[in-house]
Parts: structure tokens; C-alpha cells; sequence
């Protein structure tokens, strides 16, 4: 028997922290509560949805009116603002409450979000500050509602992931079921906002889950099922976009003509999305570079949007480019704009703005700018085609809708969730063979040029590779020469950038460069190095100043998993692939191999190749 006396002095707090270890642990190790934990994501996903769209019509109407209402229709095209001329600084006034929400707060909070909830999965181990769901949700809904040419989802899918990680960190889970949360809330926010359940798991699958099993599948599942019937409770069951039946009715009897035409909408939405994500990229570049307070950066922005929107509404009689703009997707959808000219400056338009908007430092999504790229270009492309073919009889409705998967394909790189997001927002079964040939289409044009998304080059620029597919440990046994793509040239040390330009103005990648030492490999000179110089027009010097000498050699078969325990034990950034190791010969070497290299083909976390820069 145990008497008091023997009893330590803190025994309620041992027993107190024993309690929650306890029940703590039964989240952690009783798979039917952490998908509990997942019905509650999809709970506050579905709510934060409906909250956030009432939130954009109370901002929207506030700014533009100066009235406090949530009521907005955003398939309705908004009434001209009572302020006049004055609109053009509305959105300077709403720039600037953003940057100083995002830089007070959270600076997670600005740009587009979801490449800040990737980068939290693969180099944050899942962590998320719960500050961001409020400080995205206001700053985002400011962007938006003072006309900033941007998207809801984004937002939604940042504030779903943050509360998945923070109830994940409050319960001390395991860092999958931590990561399987973050992926169920961000399905979760893209189910809510376009009412799509299936292209929310899917969107998970395809950009979010670390792993596919059942296990962090099925929280995915009851996430975005519980987040889409939320919405439908507050919203209503309705299509994101209304498409009228007998235009439905006539993708029934589709001719041979019409899927050839579809080829082409798909190689040309390809292209799209090549430009679409360039042109923010290269926006963002020059407003740093030429304006570097954050403030005057982001106003000065915001002018020449809110300049945009007055020239519209002046002389269109609509607003048509601020804001989500689906009232804008929804008159193409109906056939009201038919004028090509009209359709294409509209298409240039929206580019402008939507990259001036994030590219001079706000806060929103991409996803709905590019359902609205596209459905222009699908317009647009049907206008065209049926002047030029008059008997191929290709339904502008259904160019757009086509359209919209194409670039949501090429951008995000999220083929398969673009195709089923389209079909479930027309509610179009037979649309779906035009579906799969336009999003492949587009997916692969711009895979064929870049692997970098909207979503990875801006993690890319930091140094964090964000893998493309999720492999099997026995997938990694493999040589690692089967994953080298990246060529290779040898050249000698004095040799200049400017005569690699000529080779790269033929069309050829940018190489690998082998320097040599008469018939030995001296030093390296890898491809994001050769970009880099390039870059900054740096091709009249020799090689060899820029070249490293260092990296270690290994034999072509050598295994994956060989070659990962190599970069950790010498913490080099570059290997020589070598029929003879070490090489006798330059011509020994068969390929250069980098970290990124193994980042981008093998799909490996950083952490592993560089445990001592995760630290």
C-alpha cells in the first residue's frame, strides 16, 4: 500500500499530463478518430467557404459602394461604382490595408497560398501557423472585394490546409496523419468553392498527398464530401457555371472535325498556360526590381488596375476583368460575347491585371483567373474556327468549358483534377472524351517545355524542389541513370556563355556543362549555373572562372539509394555518372547528375539530400 507521504509533491500535474497524453493518444493511434478529425476539416473547410464568399461581397460592397452588405451574385456582372473616377484608387486603398495586413501578421498570407501549403508539406513538416487563416481570409477578401484581379480558391485552400495543420499540432498527431489533414482541408476548400466534390480528392491526389493509401485517402474523401455538402446547405446544389440543356444535348454527336479541332484547342490552352504562368513570374520580377517599398510596389499596382477597370466600365459598360470574373466566364458560356477582337483583348486583359495584382504583392488565387484565360481562349478559338470551317459546328459553350480544363491542366499541372472539375461544374457527361484530349493535350505541351507550375516556380526560386509523383521504395533500387534527362555537353575551360548561347538559340535545353582538362573532366558547370549566367548576360567570360571543381564520380548503375548516400556523406552538390569510376577519359562520363536533378526526377525530399540545410 501506497501512503500519501510517498506520493511527489506534483503528483495532479503527472496525473494531469498522463490525461492528455491519453486522450491525445487516441488520435494518434485509433484510425476511426483521425477520421473524425477529418469530418471536422471538412466541416470548417465548408463553413470557411461560405464565410469567405460573404466576406468578398461585404468588401466588394464596401469599397465600391459604401454600403455594409454580403449580398454579391459573382455571376452577375457588378453595378458601376457610385464613386466615378474615383474607382481607380479603390483598389490602391485596398492594396495597401493588404500589405500591411500580410506584413504585420503573416507574410504566408500573401501571393496565391497554395504554393505556401506545399512548401509547409514537403519543407515545414506540415506545420502551419494558425494566424494565417485569418489573415488570408481578410487580406484576400480585401484583394478581391477592391477589385483586384485575382481568385477565391487559393485563399479557401490555404485557410482549409492551416486549420487541418493546427488541430493536427494541438492534438500531437503523427506527422502523416498531420500531412494527411493539411491535404484533406485543401480538397476540402476546393470542393466548397466549386462545389466539386471528386476534382477536391482528386486535386489532393495530384498536388498534395505526400502518400496514397488508404489511410490518408479516405480522410481525404470524407473531407471533401463533408466540406461539399456543407456549401450546398448555405449556397444551394448548383453548378459553379450554368450551362443550358440543349447545349448539353449537342455534345451527344460530336464529329470526327470537331475532335481534330479539339487537338489543337489543346496544344494552343498549352501554350496559354505557358504564358499565363510567365507573366506573373515575370511581373513580380520587375516590380521588385524597379520599386522596392512594398507599399509603393503594391499601390502603384493596384493604379494601373484600378486605371483598367474605369476604361472598362466606361467604355464596355462592364467592370468584366476585376474580381473572380465569373460573371465574365458565364456571358461567354451563354454565347453573349461573340466579337473575336472584343474576346481577345479581354484575354490580354486578364492576364495583365491578374499578374500586376499578385505580381506588385496581393493576395488571392490563380485558379479562377485561369478558368477565366481559358474560357476566353475557348471562345474565342470557336468564334474563329467556325468563320474559317463553317461546317465543323463547334459550340462556343463547350470551347470554353474545354478551354478551362486546358488551362488549369497547363498551369497548376493538375490534369486529371481540371477535367473532372469541368465535367462536375457542367454536369456534361458527354463532354468528358473532349475533356481528356484537351487537359492531356495542354498537361503535356507545357510538361514538354517546363516541369515548373504556377504552383513550383515560385518555390523553386527558394531552392525547394516540390516533387511530381510519389514512388515506391522499390522504384528507388533503380540506376540512376535511367532518371537523367538533363543533357550534357563537354566543352573546354576557355570556352564562353556565348558560345553555349548559340547552341541554346537552336532550341536545345540548357545542358550540363563537362569543362575539360585535355582529355580529362576538371570541373562542372551545372544547368541552373549556365541559366543563371545567361540570365544576367555574363557570356564573354570563360567557363572555367564560373566552372566548380567540386564532385565525386559513381559508377552508371549505381542505385538511387547509393547515390543519396553519397550526397549525404560528402555534402556535395554534384556527381559524375562514369562507365569506369573513377574516369580514365572525359568520354567515361555519361551524364552530370546535381541534387535538383534528383529533387526533379526522382521526387526525394530535400530534407533527405541535405540534412544539414534542414536544420
Amino acid at each position: 500500500m501506497v501512503n500519501d507521504a510517498s506520493l511527489p509533491a506534483n503528483m495532479d500535474t503527472l496525473v494531469m499530463e498522463r490525461n492528455v497524453q491519453g486522450w491525445q493518444g487516441v488520435f494518434r493511434t485509433n484510425p476511426a478518430f483521425h477520421l473524425v478529425l477529418a469530418f471536422f476539416v471538412g466541416i470548417v473547410a465548408g463553413l470557411g467557404a461560405v464565410a469567405f464568399r460573404r466576406l468578398i461581397g461585404l468588401m466588394h460592397n464596401a469599397f465600391f459602394f459604401g454600403q455594409i452588405s454580403s449580398s454579391f451574385d459573382d455571376l452577375q456582372h457588378s453595378a458601376a461604382s457610385f464613386w466615378g473616377l474615383g474607382v481607380v484608387l479603390v483598389p490602391v486603398l485596398g492594396g495597401l490595408v493588404v500589405v500591411w495586413l500580410v506584413r504585420t501578421f503573416a507574410p504566408e498570407a500573401k501571393g496565391h497560398g497554395v504554393p505556401e501549403v506545399m512548401d509547409a508539406i514537403y519543407y515545414g513538416s506540415g506545420v502551419i501557423r494558425p494566424v494565417v487563416v485569418l489573415v488570408k481570409a481578410l487580406a484576400s477578401s480585401i484583394s478581391i472585394g477592391s477589385g483586384g484581379s485575382v481568385g477565391r480558391e487559393g485563399p479557401i485552400i490555404q485557410i482549409g490546409a492551416a486549420f487541418g495543420s493546427s488541430l493536427a499540432q494541438w492534438l500531437r498527431l503523427q506527422e502523416w496523419q498531420r500531412l494527411g489533414l493539411i491535404a484533406a482541408g485543401a480538397g476540402a476548400g476546393i470542393a466548397a468553392t466549386f462545389n466539386t466534390p471528386v476534382g477536391g480528392i482528386l486535386f489532393a491526389i495530384e498536388l498534395m498527398l505526400v502518400e496514397v493509401s488508404a489511410r490518408t485517402l479516405v480522410p481525404v474523401m470524407i473531407a471533401t464530401g463533408t466540406a461539399a455538402f456543407v456549401s450546398r446547405l448555405f449556397l444551394g446544389d448548383y453548378p459553379s457555371f450554368i450551362i443550358s440543356q440543349h447545349i448539353i444535348n449537342r455534345t451527344m454527336h460530336q464529329s470526327a472535325g470537331a475532335y481534330a479541332a479539339y487537338v489543337l484547342l489543346g496544344l494552343l490552352a498549352g501554350g496559354a498556360g505557358l504564358l499565363f504562368t510567365s507573366s506573373l513570374y515575370w511581373t513580380e520580377a520587375r516590380f521588385e526590381r524597379w520599386i522596392k517599398n512594398p507599399y509603393a510596389r503594391h499601390a502603384a499596382g493596384m493604379l494601373g488596375v484600378g486605371l483598367v477597370i474605369y476604361f472598362m466600365i466606361t467604355f464596355t459598360g462592364h467592370y468584366y476583368v476585376e474580381g473572380v470574373g465569373y460573371a465574365t466566364v458565364q456571358d461567354i458560356l451563354d454565347g453573349v460575347i461573340t466579337q473575336p477582337g472584343f474576346l481577345l483583348l479581354l484575354l490580354l486583359l486578364k492576364i495583365l491585371t491578374f499578374s500586376v495584382t499578385l505580381g506588385s504583392g496581393g493576395s488571392g488565387g490563380v485558379f479562377s483567373p485561369s478558368l477565366y484565360v481559358g474560357a476566353v481562349l475557348g471562345g474565342l478559338y470557336a468564334v474563329i474556327a467556325n468563320h474559317l470551317l463553317p461546317g465543323i459546328g463547334i459550340s462556343m459553350t463547350i470551347a470554353a468549358a474545354l478551354g478551362m480544363a486546358g488551362m488549369v491542366a497547363a498551369s497548376t499541372g493538375a490534369a486529371v483534377t481540371g477535367a473532372v472539375m469541368i465535367f462536375e461544374m457542367t454536369s456534361d457527361y458527354h463532354i468528358i472524351i473532349p475533356l481528356i484530349i484537351v487537359a492531356s493535350l495542354a498537361f503535356g505541351v507545357r510538361r514538354l517545355i517546363t516541369r515548373e507550375t504556377i504552383y513550383t516556380r515560385k518555390l523553386i526560386r527558394r531552392g525547394h524542389f516540390i516533387p511530381e509523383a510519389r514512388h515506391s521504395n522499390l522504384y528507388l533500387m533503380r540506376p540512376a541513370g535511367e532518371f537523367m534527362e538533363t543533357p550534357l555537353i563537354r566543352v573546354k575551360g576557355n570556352r564562353t556563355l556565348a558560345d553555349i548561347a548559340v547552341l541554346l538559340h537552336r532550341g536545345r535545353e540548357i545542358p550540363h556543362i563537362l569543362v575539360l582538362e585535355g582529355t580529362q573532366p576538371r570541373a562542372v558547370l551545372t544547368a541552373p549555373r549556365v541559366r543563371e549566367l545567361l540570365r544576367h548576360r555574363q557570356t564573354s567570360t570563360p567557363i572555367e572562372n564560373f566552372a566548380s571543381e567540386d564532385w565525386f564520380s559513381v559508377p552508371v548503375d549505381c542505385q538511387i539509394y547509393d547515390l543519396v548516400a553519397r550526397f549525404r556523406a560528402t555534402h556535395q552538390e554534384c556527381a559524375l555518372l562514369c562507365r569506369i569510376d573513377p574516369p580514365l577519359h572525359h568520354e567515361d562520363v555519361i551524364a552530370i547528375v546535381t541534387i535538383e536533378d534528383v529533387l526533379a526526377y526522382t521526387s526525394l525530399p530535400m530534407r533527405l539530400l541535405r540534412p544539414h540545410a534542414a536544420q
